[in-house]
């Protein structure tokens, strides 16, 4: 069987580049072997200025505003026939790092910077042009793409809270009605719980190196050792690139901050999917209706059905992120010696986690957008259940120091469905003062919320 030639959506072994393309499009601007090579070349041009400004490395004379521009023109204008001209030299190179490097060098072979072209990755290993090129894929991608659509899930969430801060629901223990809440406080749990990480993530640094071969600065301190090579590294990751400087690594940067960073959208994914199944369930009890979509279908035999498609994609894809992630958590602090190469292709996936992290939120989103709340099943099912007004009352039966009030309780509720009539003839009898007899039968099961309303209001979201 033979398959297109070039890429198509139908012809993609993966589908973040079939299926969901359009979903994830703005990743690829970050984690394509295009925006790889693309952020390589960013570095390299960065570090061969930045050594051109050091007064120290006579032999690599200053740039003109001419020189600086052109240099970073390549990266400005990188296009895909750039790219596949270090597709060619990566061909005989078999090193793809390499074959950005040589790309530079040939861009300056007709320029005034010609007998400089040696000063391009200067004292340079692969993992120096590698790691910084990585740090800025991933803080441009959780910026621009990824922390946007986290943020739009949490709004929808405490835009719920608001509107439904009032609207009694039955909740639910173990599957089993339990003392009411409202919708807007139930809505308010996960945008607090989102919002709680996604600050975690805000203030959790990405690190870059640029210290050579082993992380010593041997080369460098070799050829001009009168020159501060850590200040300079550093000044190099932190002012020119806006990253966080790790001094003290092997070759590698030891990954670890990639591990925290994807342990944290883990639990934002966590949380995004204990949603999409509460959602899930509350759709199957008909507490939230789905719009109708005109066009769609939701079952191919069924006509009447509209499925809660947008929460299991959520989940589903939600579980192949996290496992992504989870691994590469795992994996990539790991590393033999001062170096090997095993997190090399793992490290070209942070795409494809972060990929079904993205169509996760989003899914979860879009089912927010098209659920809207049953009142009238709420109110019909709080109107029959009585018997979780047992808490209240066996509550005060317990300040009253009256004894055995839980079993009391127990006895007459567990079970069994309670009538108003039966729960206020209860309370009537109780020896307890007038004041609290009064609370009790003004209660009713869609006024016994307890906080629920104020605490959908809470200033955090």
């Amino acid at each position: 069987m033979s398959v297109p030639k070039t890429l198509d959506p139908l012809s993609a072994l993966s589908p973040l580049d079939g299926r969901y393309r359009s979903k994830v499009e703005p990743l690829a601007a970050y984690f394509s072997e295009f925006a790889l090579m693309k952020h390589r070349l960013l570095v390299e041009v960065e570090w061969f200025i930045a050594l051109a400004e050091a007064p120290q490395i006579a032999e690599l004379p200053p740039l003109s505003d001419t020189g600086r521009d052109f240099l970073r023109g390549l990266v400005a204008n990188f296009n895909l026939d750039a790219a596949h001209a270090i597709k060619t030299i990566e061909r005989e190179t078999n090193h793809d790092v390499k074959a950005v490097e040589y790309f530079l060098k040939a861009q300056l072979a007709n320029t005034n910077l010609a007998p400089h072209r040696e000063f391009v990755h200067f004292g340079c290993t692969s993992a120096d042009i590698n790691n910084l090129a990585t740090a800025l894929m991933l803080k441009g991608a959780l910026q621009s793409v990824w922390r946007p659509a986290a943020d739009a899930l949490a709004d929808a969430l405490a835009e719920m809270a608001a509107r439904y801060q009032s609207l009694p629901m039955l909740a639910h223990t173990h599957g089993q009605p339990a003392s009411p809440t409202t919708v807007g406080k139930e809505m308010v749990v996960f945008a607090h719980r989102l919002r709680r990480q996604l600050d975690l993530l805000a203030g959790q640094p990405i690190f870059g190196k640029m210290n050579g071969a082993v992380g010593n600065f041997n080369a460098h301190l070799a050829a001009y050792p009168a020159v501060d090579w850590v200040a300079f590294s550093q000044n190099f990751v932190e002012k020119r690139l806006g990253l966080t400087y790790n001094l003290l690594t092997t070759q590698i940067e030891p990954h670890d901050y990639l591990a925290e960073i994807f342990h944290t959208i883990i639990r934002v994914n966590t949380i995004t999917l204990d949603l999409a199944r509460d959602m899930w369930a509350y759709i199957s009890k008909g507490y939230f209706r789905q719009k109708i979509v005109a066009g769609e279908v939701g079952s191919s035999t069924m006509p009447h059905k509209i499925n809660p498609i947008d929460f299991e994609n959520a989940e589903g894809n939600i579980g192949l992120s996290n496992a992504l992630l989870a691994f590469m958590a795992q994996k990539l602090p790991v590393s033999r010696w001062q170096r090997d190469l095993s997190d090399s292709t793992v490290m070209r996936n942070i795409g494809v986690g972060l990929g079904y992290s993205l169509l996760g939120l989003r899914s979860a989103q879009r089912g927010l957008s098209k659920a809207v709340v049953a009142e009238d099943v709420l109110q019909a099912e709080l109107a029959s259940a009585w018997d979780v007004l047992a808490e209240a009352v066996q509550t005060v039966m317990r300040k009253s120091g009256i004894e055995n009030p839980y079993e009391r309780l127990k006895a007459m509720t567990r079970g069994q469905r309670i009538s108003a009539d039966a729960m206020r003839a209860f309370i009537r009898e109780l020896p307890i003062s007038a004041e609290d007899r009064a609370r009790l039968l003004q209660l009713a099961p869609e006024t016994y919320i307890g906080l629920a309303e104020k605490l959908a209001t809470i200033a955090e979201v």
